[in-house]
């Protein structure tokens, strides 16, 4: 009997263990889901730097990264416009997620069309500063609840200024000041409109075009992104303080 009643005493025991494991887990599980919201939160502070996933990767690495955190005000107009009329042309105007894009991509998707982009800078925000790189449905799903949180949160010129300071424009480089600086030499306030908007369409594909050396089809890209710009108007009211 007393063998039995210790067997059975183990038995509990050892559930009792994994009980604690898995409670453990999910419990790390609700934090780390909560985590962007909490840091969020704390990303309204403006004298706060925030880093992206893809600049953790390469601290962790030990690559480093260049990185130059510079205010709006210090940047100068054209490179924010430039980026605003080539990535997300309603970002004044939607509220993290421009569901008309959004809702021609599903469509489009559902006819067996080409897929095309419906990230809004926002949704950008929120994948570089707590998702992954790549494309897939989690992601875009996860993306889309962030992108609300962020644009409620946070007022639009907080969100271009992240925006601006993390977006990665080559292999360890990160922010539009730095991007100047490594491309033209030059920082973001004094580039040109030219430079401004080759700038702004390297950033889809930003470890395979080279703003200083841009192929035809790229400059025919910024040539367009260029005049809407200096066309903006009343399309970038939102981004001044």
């Amino acid at each position: 009997m007393a063998r039995g009643g210790s067997q059975r005493g183990r038995g509990a025991s050892g559930r009792g263990w994994w009980q604690r494991l898995l409670r453990r887990a999910v419990l790390a599980l609700v934090l780390i889901a909560l985590l962007p919201f909490a840091l969020t939160l704390l990303y309204r502070v403006p004298v706060v730097h925030p880093v992206s996933t893809l600049m953790l990767k390469d601290l962790a690495t030990l690559t480093g990264y260049d990185r130059r955190w510079t205010s709006l005000d210090a940047m100068g107009p054209l490179i924010q416009h430039s980026v605003m009329m080539s990535e997300d042309g309603q970002f004044c105007s939607h509220s993290g997620i421009d569901w008309g894009a959004l809702n021609t991509v599903i469509n489009d998707a559902l006819s067996g069309e080409a897929a095309r982009g419906a990230s809004t800078i926002p949704m950008q925000t929120a994948k570089n500063l707590f998702l992954w790189q790549g494309r897939s449905f989690l992601r875009k799903a996860l993306e889309l609840p962030l992108a609300l949180y962020l644009d409620l949160l946070l007022p639009k010129h907080r969100i271009m200024e992240i925006y601006l300071n993390i977006a990665e424009w080559g292999p360890n480089i990160y922010g539009a000041e730095a991007a100047a600086m490594h491309y033209f030499g030059r920082r973001a306030k004094d580039l040109t409109r030219r430079q401004a908007a080759l700038l702004a369409v390297a950033l889809p594909n930003p470890l395979a075009r080279n703003p200083a050396r841009p192929s035809g089809g790229l400059n025919r890209l910024a040539a367009n992104i260029e005049r809407r710009a200096l066309r903006a108007g009343g399309y970038v009211g939102c981004l001044k303080p």
